[in-house]
């Protein structure tokens, strides 16, 4: 069959031309949508009086016939059909006869697939938001059973304070509320429908935009023609999000690589979740959180990558703008496979509170502490600060800890010290007595539990929502 746009051209498409400038091999994930969207514009043109009643019934029979081949796998996409939506219409046509070519009236290609890629990520924008949710409630069950755990803090990589590991926990949890808030906000630009925009100018067709929205649930109509069939923001902005959440889960990644180390055995991942070596029996290597931390790279790519297409491009639509889709389906199955992978190595996981414990005995981390004790028996803070560095050298050359030294060998460095000091250095003293909002201390712990609790809670209804709007 000939080409649906080639009356006017005298001359076959070179076969190579056709290989390098066709989408259907990636815009064939667009489908479902693309026949969701011509559902609902068909419908249009009958209510609108465009086409007769009988022609958008053989239509809109011909698409849920086309819908259901392509979900058996019974359609054999073409190369030479360009895209999904001229596969679908030749289809269509193929099934219901000439009228099917009735369906592309007062639209084009450049809204179409805008429209499609619009219906397609508001999906995926739901499903992140119910994954980062199942993450969150897998590290807040953590923190629930280590309230009591305490751990180096640590800062340039060096032990710095004492704190509660599920307070290092809930620091994962408030990024990732971040990354949903980010998600949710996202959805109100994507929810925003273009077609009715034709090729960038509108149409001369008596059609009415604001009734295809109502059919598929957008929110709004974009107000420019122009603007609508070359905005690209809306994926952009999914691709930022993308890679904050999964520089998010490198840092995390990171973090379980080292504390599953032997030097640290702070925690053990699942077996489930490691893989072995072929030449070292006794290894187990945390392999998912290590891939994690590498495809990072790989959606920043993606977003750089569009936003190196876009940034010189003219207004409308440009063939440059069909690269805007193997880096955002790229970045979902991407991040799809890391959050599925995430929730439940982070349920599984086992902690190893005493080995932590162990740590916490065997460093300086409480020294602040001594500087906060010194300054309160009215020392200046940077004397304190002087007087504690010479105190923690002392304890290195005598190979001692700062619990061991004995109060003759503390008033060595000052005469303030007495035997109070003892009960100050303790590690659960010295996580408690953080006890400001945001701090270590197990009270303010709790109560951020509570306030992700109540969170979590939100989210869990936001998502019904979303997922009850879109059926």
């Amino acid at each position: 069959m000939s080409k649906l746009w080639g009356g006017r051209f005298t001359k076959k498409t070179d076969q190579l031309v056709e290989e390098y400038t066709a989408s259907i091999m990636f815009d064939k994930e667009l489908a479902e949508e693309d026949i969701q969207g011509s559902l609902a514009h068909v419908t249009m043109l009958g209510k609108q009086g465009i086409l007769p009643a009988d022609d958008v019934e053989k239509i809109k029979d011909g698409l849920h016939r086309v819908m259901q081949r392509i979900k058996r796998g019974d359609i054999e996409f073409s190369i030479g059909d360009e895209d999904i939506h001229m596969n679908i219409e030749k289809t269509l046509i193929d099934d219901v006869g000439p009228v099917g070519g009735k369906l592309h009236t007062g639209r084009s290609r450049n809204d179409q697939v805008a429209t499609d890629m619009h219906l397609w990520l508001r999906k995926r924008v739901v499903e992140f938001v119910d994954m980062l949710h199942k993450l969150q409630s897998a590290l807040v069950e953590q923190a629930k059973a280590n309230t009591d755990t305490i751990v180096p803090g640590y800062t340039h990589l060096q032990r710095a304070q004492p704190i509660l590991f599920a307070h290092h926990l809930m620091a994962y949890v408030s990024m990732f509320g971040r990354d949903i808030e980010r998600l949710q906000d996202s959805y109100k630009r994507i929810n925003v429908l273009p077609l009715g925009a034709g090729a960038l100018a509108g149409t001369t067709f008596p059609i009415d935009r604001h009734f295809v929205a109502k059919e598929l649930k957008f929110d709004a109509v974009y107000e420019n023609s122009l603007d609508a069939v070359s905005d690209r923001d809306f994926i952009l902005e999914f691709l930022s999000h993308a890679s904050i959440i999964m520089m998010h889960l490198s840092r995390l990644s990171e973090e379980l690589i080292l504390w599953s180390s032997t030097e640290f055995r702070f925690v053990e991942l699942d077996d489930a979740f490691c893989t072995g070596s072929s030449i070292m029996p006794q290894k187990k290597n945390p392999d998912v959180p290590e891939l994690v931390r590498g495809k990072t790279g790989r959606v920043y790519g993606n977003l750089v990558g569009l936003l190196t297409v876009l940034k010189s491009l003219p207004l409308a639509y440009n063939k440059d703008m069909q690269e805007d889709k193997e880096g955002m389906f790229d970045t979902v199955k991407t991040l799809q496979g890391a959050l599925q992978l995430f929730a439940p190595m982070i349920a599984t996981m086992k902690v190893n509170g005493d080995r932590m414990r162990q740590a916490v005995n065997q460093d300086f981390s409480n020294a602040t502490d001594i500087a906060d004790f010194l300054v309160g028996k009215g020392m200046p803070f940077r004397q304190a600060h002087e007087v504690i560095g010479k105190t923690v050298l002392y304890c290195i050359e005598q190979n001692k800890y700062l619990l061991d030294l004995t109060l003759d060998e503390f008033k060595q460095f000052s005469s303030l010290f007495d035997n109070s000091i003892y009960a100050v250095l303790q590690p659960e003293q010295v996580v408690n007595a953080r006890n400001v909002y945001g701090g270590t201390a197990k009270e303010q712990v709790l109560a951020a539990i509570g306030r992700a609790d109540a969170s979590l809670a939100e989210t869990a209804a936001w998502v019904a929502n979303y997922l009850e709007r879109s059926r």
